[in-house]
């Protein structure tokens, strides 16, 4: 989901409050606060020598250890004023794919991508999941879709490979 997808979503539904599914059937807790939002450019070099270039726009949740016990969320009205201030201060790319930096006791730091959404009649959530890491340059390390499952163990990128 891009930036303006997700501001666009707040602002159809203010009203509701957000949550975050950081996996599946665990919630942020209600004592989640939004605190950095980060416009990060990645220039990259994969493993096959290819150059990539793109945007991103992180946002950090945070649960508080002061409100443990907090059943009220942030509305999506609130975040939705919190990021326009952000976008005020430091424009926002709007085609920039967003994600949510989060952690807790039992998980660990992450950046999350939104995998999809919920509406009810009271809240808006964000369901969202961990992107696996992967070979960029399949082709030039030689790497097929069926090996792709054993690539730490065929090790892709031993000196023989092409790659690296």
């Amino acid at each position: 989901m891009n930036t303006s997808e997700f501001l666009s979503l707040l602002k159809q539904h203010q009203d509701k409050s957000l949550l975050f599914e950081y996996t599946k059937g665990k919630l942020v807790g209600a004592n989640y606060h939004i605190t950095e939002v980060k416009n990060i450019t990645i220039e990259s070099v994969d493993c096959g020598a290819g150059t990539d270039f793109w945007k991103e726009t992180i946002v950090q949740l945070w649960e508080s250890p002061k409100e443990i016990g907090k059943t009220e969320y942030m509305s999506a009205y609130k975040a939705l004023a919190i990021l326009n201030k952000v976008d005020r201060m430091k424009s926002m790319t709007k085609e920039a794919e967003v994600k949510f930096e989060y952690s807790n006791a039992e998980f660990h730091t992450a950046q999350l991508f939104v995998d999809d959404y919920a509406l009810d009649s009271n809240t808006l959530t964000f369901k969202l999941s961990v992107q696996k890491t992967d070979c960029k340059a399949k082709e030039t390390c030689g790497v097929s879709e069926k090996s792709e499952k054993t690539v730490a163990e065929e090790a892709c990128c031993a000196p023989e490979s092409g790659c690296c």
